[in-house]
């Protein structure tokens, strides 16, 4: 049977992906989730948690070339991290807009504001161009994992990476961590960029010395051709947003890192206490990479829920349909046009889709228009600016208890209301620290009908 069949009996069957069919708002509840326990085994095999302590390692024996070619970075000694900041009057705002309960506190983890790239793609991204160029320099007998990185800055070490040439396929965010990380160790740096990728993104990666080839056609086109002319240069590296596992590592050390952050500002997490995580997504890279780590340091204490825009629900349908990276939403009659260009993906990543498959509790739908008035509400009641697509995550608080999927998750996972009193919901702002003022003035009028 066809695909686009397929998705039509589906539709017919199921009133959730009806809905999302008709691009309504919609919380799905993931019917595969299952307890850590059950999962553990299987998702180790694929990453495990040494492979996980192996990307941290990497990153703290990069800390001194971060910290020597990223000034902004001297206040964390090369570490890129970003803040958690309370954001009682936002949940206060949310609430009085919408109706809706919205029980325990609610924060902001503002990778919108990861230094170097200024989106949560500073995780991912820049930790595989970091292991892409640590692995050529120790081949070449340039580099031992006992020397002061701080080397690789030299011009003698810049030369020796110029002569190899990193690719990367992007909606715009990822296209920046690669491709400014790539030009401050010495790749050449090729990003291939989808039709709906902003303006200012192409700008300022051309003002890095960075080819920006720019497509007529969506994410995926972007991502195949990429992918097709760097196999045929064989001193060409692709980074791969659909499947790529270093990537994925490098969200995944996110975990650990909230951990600490949660444990200096007093906050308890247990069955009891438990982290509600809501995380917009596009292909699923990053989104992935965070449920997963999170998921393997907190276990049944987390909760891990996707935000997609009701215009491009691609990963969603990727859980729901069992087609992973085979699904399209073009299936389900969505164009994918949406203001969320980073999360403008019409097509899932299969690797995010298949290993979080049991881990991740749902996926929450937005319309593109409170995307906007999330993002000024934000502004006015915290003095915080993220883009519109880092916006999709405040529907999840919103939804969770006052929609019935919503409120039957919370009863079958024993999240009373003694329990949520004690919750902790975090907003994953996913960009916005590198967008220029003159678009900021544009977002904050904006408005979608």
């Amino acid at each position: 049977m066809a695909i686009k069949e397929y998705a039509a009996k589906l539709i017919e069957q199921d009133p959730t992906l009806k809905e999302i069919a008709e691009q309504k708002e919609t919380l799905w509840i993931n019917p595969k989730y299952l307890p850590f326990e059950l999962t553990d085994a299987v998702c180790q095999l694929v990453v495990s948690d040494a492979d996980i302590a192996d990307a941290e390692a990497r990153l703290e024996r990069f800390a001194p070339f971060i910290r020597k070619c990223f000034p902004e970075t001297e206040c964390t000694n090369g570490i890129i991290e970003s803040p958690l900041k309370p954001i009682p009057e936002m949940q206060k705002a949310l609430i009085q807009a919408t109706g809706s309960p919205i029980s325990g506190n609610l924060f902001l983890k503002m990778d919108s504001h990861l230094a170097v790239a200024g989106s949560v793609k500073a995780r991912g991204g820049i930790y595989e161009v970091l292991k892409h160029a640590e692995d050529l320099a120790i081949a070449a007998g340039k580099l031992s994992e006992t020397d002061n990185y701080e080397k690789l800055c030299s011009d003698e070490m810049r030369a020796f990476f110029n002569q190899y040439t990193v690719q990367v396929g992007s909606t715009g965010n990822l296209g920046l961590s690669i491709g400014i990380s790539s030009a401050a160790i010495g790749f050449k740096v090729k990003v291939h960029m989808s039709a709906d990728a902003r303006q200012w993104k192409k700008d300022l990666l051309r003002s890095k010395g960075v080819e920006v080839i720019e497509y007529a056609d969506d994410y995926s086109k972007a991502v195949a051709e990429g992918r097709k002319l760097s196999d045929a240069d064989p001193m060409s590296y692709f980074v791969d947003d659909e499947k790529s596992v270093n990537l994925f590592l490098g969200y995944a050390v996110a975990a650990s890192r909230l951990k600490k952050q949660l444990e200096e500002q007093g906050v308890v997490v247990d069955e009891q206490h438990p982290l509600i995580v809501y995380i917009p997504t596009g292909v699923g890279g990053a989104p992935g990479g965070v449920a997963y780590g999170l998921k393997r340091v907190y276990k049944n204490a987390v909760h891990c829920f996707f935000a997609e825009p009701t215009l491009c629900p691609s990963v969603l349908l990727g859980f729901a349909t069992n087609l992973y990276e085979k699904v399209n939403v073009h299936d389900f009659g969505i164009d994918g046009l949406t203001e969320a260009d980073g999360l403008a993906c019409a097509s899932p990543s299969g690797f995010v889709t298949r290993i979080d498959s049991n881990l991740v509790s749902g996926d929450f739908t937005i319309e593109d228009a409170k995307l906007y008035d999330f993002m000024r509400m934000l502004h006015t009641t915290e003095d915080v600016l993220i883009e519109p697509s880092s916006c999709a995550a405040f529907i999840g608080p919103v939804h969770l208890e006052s929609t019935e999927a919503g409120k039957a998750y919370l009863a079958k996972q024993g999240l009373t209301a003694d329990v949520l009193k004690n919750a902790t919901h975090i907003c994953w702002a996913t960009g916005g620290r590198l967008v220029p003022d003159e678009v900021w003035k544009e977002y904050l009028v904006k408005t979608i009908k």
